[in-house]
């Protein structure tokens, strides 16, 4: 992987007008000095997503997101860094020329090149082994199950044979060591000896969304338990943040995907021609996959298997789309019990019928809950009028609630007046409880009684995100909290070049941003630069709160530095600055100043 100057990165930051970029993913409008939008990570009806164009950055108000145009590229886009960079510099028609990287990410780098190589070559071979004479059981069974052997070489259908270390036996001839092959997920190795992971079984490759095999799932052949057998969590495999066939489904010019739940399921859709079905892996379906599946779509249709379980899955995978901003329906299979029974059974056409009268998931839900009252029974009746009303209340916007509300007293003849008095009572206590009615408080109240209540990593956040706000006050703070009262990465780093930007009169937050390569780490960087707490607060109450939070942060370090003092030197500069602490009126810091 290349690695990039801070030089490259800057050229491409700045040549990538924040508002432009987010503009071409996300509907925004100017809001004073920046604009807003329904934030594109979470679900939302108000909007709570802010980009600010002279400081370049974004930030989610609601689901905390945030960073430099290059993060949300990153966030949005699933890139990596060096991904982002790419993309973004041909969007600006840079050239950028690849550096060598550093001796640790050439490690790095090395390892992941290494399993994606392996997985390639397991995956190669057992699909060499499913054609041969020694995979005829595999074989046989993927035919049972009406696979064509075209979709058998598409998927990359394997097997993997009876011997005990087959796979490994072949890797180790291709020259791969122990201490790489454990990294794969695909043997056990131990003082005994090296077994492979799969054994007898059915192999169906997993890839990323640029179709690298990243790992694998195994159908065992018999009655041999467990049934279905996944790779373990590796460096390249993480089942909470991929979806099976979703290499193939983003290709599509479908306005929807279809939701499985088993890898047979998948690949008999795409046979017969549904090839935007995905499924989760082996695994019950996260918040993760939900906000993979919102990059390339807004509605999502399940097909989970028509029994209990599936129903049960259905009704937890709901509340996650909805949450991630996913408009999701019910497609019903009965008799069949999932998508695969369904095509043997009544084809192509059928099925296409059933997409196109699916079912509202709402609807779905409503109906689940019903099954569980008697409404012939006046009190049981009553309880599902109580039922109802409490799950009508997770619509926050007010004229869609009231729709559904509408829609479900008529289809379920309730007394529609009842049934609203119900929701009013029902969202009043919620309100009181500062639920999703309530009034939030004072946005600067608010972040100094979590001040209060919050470690140190807080209070950086505050100073930090006020001395962007207003420069003027750089001058004040640095003789009092120097780089050195940080504590803990990335705060100290951030802190040094923060200071040196202002030293330098060059602020540019994004720049910081942007010397960081994990999203997370970026979006933890731009919370720092926008946990302002002004908003709210009088002068007179910011300038009282500013010293408090410059004291703590004081305190903190001379308690700290005590606690770790190893040259006695350093003894009476401590006691020079604890002195200082006790003498309020030389910590001081004016306002009006800044």
């Amino acid at each position: 992987m290349p690695w990039y100057t801070e030089e490259q990165i800057e050229e491409v930051r700045a040549a990538n007008d924040i508002v432009n970029v987010i503009s071409s993913y996300v509907k925004l409008k100017r809001s004073g000095n920046s604009y807003t939008g329904l934030c594109p990570f979470h679900n939302e009806k108000t909007p709570s997503f802010s980009v600010n164009q002279e400081r370049q950055m974004y930030k989610c108000f609601g689901c905390g997101a945030g960073g430099s145009v290059i993060t949300f590229v990153m966030e949005y886009e699933n890139y990596t860094f060096p991904e982002a960079i790419e993309s973004l510099a041909e969007r600006a028609g840079i050239t950028l020329e690849k550096n060598e990287a550093d001796k640790q990410h050439k490690e790095q780098e090395s390892i992941r090149i290494k399993l994606l190589e392996i997985n390639r070559k397991a995956g190669s071979y057992y699909y060499a082994m499913l054609k041969s004479a020694q995979g005829k059981a595999g074989y046989e069974y993927l035919k049972s199950r009406g696979l064509s052997d075209e979709t058998i070489r598409h998927f990359g259908l394997g097997y993997a044979g009876q011997g005990k270390n087959n796979l490994y036996q072949f890797l180790r001839h291709e020259g791969y060591q122990d201490n790489i092959l454990k990294e794969t997920g695909l043997f056990k190795i131990d003082e005994r000896g090296a077994y492979d992971k799969f054994f007898n079984r059915v192999i169906f490759p997993i890839m990323d969304a640029g179709s690298r095999v990243i790992g694998f799932g195994g159908r065992v052949m018999g009655d041999a338990k467990p049934k279905y057998l996944n790779s373990p969590e590796t460096k390249l495999f993480d089942k909470s943040r991929n979806l099976f066939g979703l290499n193939y489904a983003k290709l599509g010019k479908n306005k929807n995907m279809i939701l499985c739940e088993g890898y047979m399921d998948v690949i008999a859709l795409h046979q017969a021609g549904f090839t935007n079905a995905v499924a989760s892996l082996g695994t019950a379906f996260t918040i993760q996959q939900a906000g993979i599946i919102k990059r390339y779509t807004d509605e999502v249709l399940l097909t989970y298997d028509s029994d209990q379980a599936g129903q049960k899955a259905a009704l937890r995978a709901i509340p996650m789309l909805r949450q991630a901003g996913i408009n999701a329906r019910i497609i019903h299979m009965e008799p069949y019990k999932d998508p695969d029974e369904f095509i043997k059974g009544n084809g192509a056409d059928m099925f296409r019928e059933r997409i196109d009268n699916a079912e509202n998931s709402f609807f779905f839900e409503i109906e689940i809950a019903r099954k569980e009252y008697d409404i012939s029974d006046p009190e049981q009746n009553t309880k599902f009028y109580h039922a109802a009303a409490k799950m009508l209340l997770e619509f926050e916007d007010k004229v869609q609630r009231e729709n559904y509300l509408e829609a479900v007293a008529a289809k379920y003849s309730m007394r529609r007046d009842d049934l609203k008095s119900l929701v009013i009572r029902y969202g009043t206590s919620i309100q009181g409880n500062g639920g999703i009615t309530g009034i939030q408080k004072n946005p600067g109240i608010k972040a100094m009684n979590k001040l209060k209540n919050q470690g140190i990593s807080y209070s950086y956040k505050l100073l930090l995100s006020l001395i962007i706000e207003r420069p003027g006050l750089y001058k004040q703070v640095k003789d009092i909290v120097q780089v050195k009262d940080y504590f803990g990465e990335p705060y100290r780093q951030v802190a040094q070049m923060l200071y040196r930007q202002l030293d330098e009169e060059k602020l540019m937050p994004a720049r910081i941003i942007n010397c960081f390569n994990e999203a997370d780490i970026q979006n933890t960087v731009a919370d720092m630069f926008q946990t302002g707490f002004a908003t709210g607060l009088s002068e007179e109450e910011l300038e009282k709160a500013l010293n408090e939070l410059v004291v703590r942060i004081k305190e903190y370090s001379i308690d700290k530095r005590t606690r770790e003092l190893t040259d006695m030197n350093e003894l009476k500069s401590l006691i020079q600055e604890k002195k200082a602490l006790q003498t309020p009126a030389k910590l001081h810091i004016y306002l009006k100043d800044g």
